[in-house]
């Protein structure tokens, strides 16, 4: 027997550490955007989704080059250091450096990052298959793609759990988080995955360059036009490609019809890969403003992007020995059937999303006016009365009497005004603390959050609220509202470890300073006035707080903390549903799709097959940045309800199109063929191809087979 080739264990390694430098920039990328870089969550999407549609686009070009030009090792190799490059810069980028342009450096290492990745994706798999003598080590390539297959997976659960530890356990450079890190161990892992790749050159069977089939198909299409444009009045033909038999052959000709057949039902499939990667963009923004904790442990938001790959293995013996039988039992058994339900449960998952999303939008609603023409207005009692206010303002019957207990909070979020309005108001006390009464007026503009500090005879107007809605994973604001007097201080806002030990410095407070929310580190803090304890408090991430402090050193503090905007209360293992869900939906669609596709078509077509599949997840990249551009809802829920139902909206065309279709029977490595003007339906098996330089041909047929996509599967 043939040994077995020594040279795939430098593929496989090379494999595992590419994947590993991939997924985990890209499982931290979206968040970075954000964070780092100062994007808005349309804008981070926006470029998540163009990166990835240019990753998915650029393994044309990278099987053009390694068939037609370069083979596959020099491709691999030479686009290997492009890749490496990018990781490095990206990396670079992260570091926090006076002067450098870090958006564009990484904008710039995105772009080498997704020439590399992508050029090399179709001609991994496909070398590591030329190992191989076939059919004699038939046994042997699959279980080399078994391995390959696990590296994959391996290097992608891994860098994803890992990598988002790195970014927000680890502080570097000053901050909260390191990024650097996460991005630098994984360019670290790519510029080893070259080093191994290198250290097998000697064991290597390179096939020279063979040509692609790309270039057969779009010479049938460019000779059918051609001969339509000059025959088509003389010498009428049944179809447009049938133009093209006197220069391509008729083979050519049958194989390239039967390949529009399956492109034709290709149609839909864009926009199932337009909500499958959301999950790495919109469903991380969504994890990104729930509660991670879970029995003491935080999961990080990206951390979630974990679980598909972890289903994916666990649901594919499941779905082969458990759900497809059940499904047969009720007719359920043709690959387009799958595809259909594939297809149904991604619209399903996207509206489990959007479920979720109104849930946690009602925390956006308190964040800040969700309308244009909204307002919110607040008023913070801070003396130790009871205050009874009359207004000129109007307000909803949930928010009558009004009246504001000491050191507490009257809000009303439901106001809407057209244009900025101004109200009297006067508030008196109706406790035995005798106040004095309070005259002045209060503003209300839409889009606004206004509020007022009544302490004395004086009101104190400030902004409130936040800017956009509060991260779970983001630190607590804290606002400090004291009524001390003048003569007493200094006063310290302290974060205070349980052995007495400060996690952050000490921040000196002002009297009255109402306009002024401190960044706090989540945990146990104290105000201390004097070198005296005045209030004790506890605060959690993404909360905003108004801490209301009164008194003197010798009568004593009152204090009261008031969650102003509540932290996320949503646990994130509340996006487990629609996570479920959509890998279902995946295993559905891609593995059928895949199985489908290459059981339909001519082998020598399969190459065609990769690129158009490859394009379509291309193309649903290029939806999602098309909608998140032109804002086509004004909610993130309502843009998860959009693409759910044009998911719908997309199955009944799919439903539509394979009305009707015939599925073909396949014996051997080529399928049977008949020519459509024999007026026979006997099958005719076509003699080997001779070989013309290394390279299979035919007369009429040209060398165009593929070898850069070859057994392929590497991503299904």
């Amino acid at each position: 027997p043939i040994a077995y080739p020594k040279s795939v264990a430098f593929i496989i390694s090379n494999e595992f550490c590419e994947r590993f430098n991939y997924y985990g920039m890209r499982t931290i990328l979206v968040l970075y955007l954000t964070t780092k870089l100062g994007y808005n969550e349309e804008t981070s999407t926006v470029l998540f989704h163009v990166f990835t549609m240019l990753v998915y686009i650029f393994p044309l070009i990278g099987a053009l080059i390694a068939d037609g030009w370069l083979g596959k090792y020099r491709t691999i190799l030479y686009l290997s250091l492009v890749y490496s490059l990018g990781a490095l810069v990206v990396s670079f980028g992260a570091i926090p450096l006076i002067g450098m342009p870090t958006k564009t450096v990484t904008i710039v290492g995105l772009l080498l990052i997704a020439v590399g990745t992508g050029g090399i994706k179709p001609c991994v798999s496909a070398f590591g298959g030329d190992q191989f003598s076939l059919p004699e080590q038939s046994l042997q390539l699959a279980k080399f793609f078994s391995l390959f297959y696990f590296a994959i997976n391996a290097g992608s659960m891994i860098s994803t759990t890992v990598t988002p530890i790195l970014r927000a356990d680890v502080h570097c450079f000053g901050d909260s988080d390191c990024f650097s890190l996460a991005f630098g161990v994984p360019a670290i892992l790519m510029i080893i995955s070259v080093v191994i790749f290198v250290f097998g050159k000697k064991l290597y069977t390179r096939e020279p360059p063979a040509g692609n089939m790309i270039f057969g198909v779009s010479r049938c299409l460019s000779d059918a036009f051609n001969g339509w444009c000059k025959r088509r009045r003389t010498d009428p033909q049944k179809s447009f490609l049938d133009y093209a038999r006197p220069t391509v052959g008729s083979r050519m000709v049958n194989e390239t019809k039967c390949l529009a057949r399956i492109l034709r039902l290709y149609l839909p499939f864009p926009v199932f890969w337009a909500l499958f990667d959301q999950q790495g963009s919109r469903w991380t923004f969504q994890a990104n403003r729930m509660d991670g904790v879970v029995m003491g442990y935080r999961i990080k938001p990206d951390q979630m992007q974990v679980v598909n790959p972890l289903l994916i293995l666990a649901f594919i013996p499941l779905f082969d020995y458990v759900v497809y039988p059940l499904l047969r039992t009720i007719g359920i058994r043709r690959p387009l059937q799958k595809l259909s339900i594939g297809l149904m449960l991604a619209a399903l998952g996207f509206f489990f999303s959007a479920a979720l999303e109104m849930k946690m939008e009602q925390v956006a609603y308190i964040s800040m006016p969700s309308q244009p023409d909204g307002a919110h207005l607040r008023l913070y009692n801070g003396m130790q009365c009871k205050l009874k206010f009359i207004s000129q303002m109007k307000s909803t019957p949930e928010q009558m009497p009004r009246a504001i207990s000491p050191l507490s909070m009257w809000s009303d979020l439901s106001l809407f005004v057209s244009e900025p309005a101004e109200y009297g108001f006067q508030a008196d006390s109706t406790s035995r603390h005798k106040c004095p009464v309070i005259t002045g007026s209060i503003r209300v503009e839409p889009g606004k959050s206004l509020s007022y500090y009544l302490v004395g005879n004086e009101m104190f107007e400030f902004n409130d609220g936040l800017e956009a809605p509060p991260d779970a994973s983001s630190a607590p604001h804290v606002r400090v509202l004291l009524n001390v007097a003048e003569t007493e201080g200094p006063v310290l806002l302290r974060a205070i470890n349980s052995d007495g030990s400060e996690r952050q410095p000490a921040i000196v407070l002002s009297r009255w300073n109402v306009t002024q929310v401190h960044t706090f580190s989540a945990g146990y803090g104290e105000i201390e006035v004097n070198g005296v304890t005045a209030a004790q408090f506890n605060v959690k991430e993404g909360g905003l707080y108004t801490l209301m402090v009164t008194g003197n050193s010798e009568d004593g503090y009152e204090y009261n903390m008031l969650n102003v905007i509540v932290p996320g209360t949503v646990n994130i293992l509340w996006q487990l549903p629609q996570i479920v869900v959509m890998t279902m939906a995946e295993i559905m669609f891609s593995v059928t799709g895949l199985e489908f596709s290459f059981t339909q078509a001519p082998a020598s077509m399969k190459s065609v097959l990769q690129a158009c599949w490859l394009l379509s997840v291309a193309i649903g990249n290029m939806i999602v940045v098309i909608i998140a551009e032109f804002k086509f809802a004004e909610t993130q829920a309502g843009e998860f309800v959009l693409f759910a139902c044009l998911m719908l909206v997309d199955m009944v065309l799919f439903l539509w199109l394979t009305r009707g279709y015939r599925y073909m029977d396949q014996s051997g490595e080529d399928m049977e063929y008949q020519d459509e003007d024999a007026g026979s339906l006997k099958p005719e098996k076509p003699p080997p191809p001779p070989r013309i330089l290394g390279m299979e041909a035919e007369p009429g047929y040209g060398a165009y087979r593929n070898h850069a996509y070859d057994n392929d599967f590497s991503e299904a």
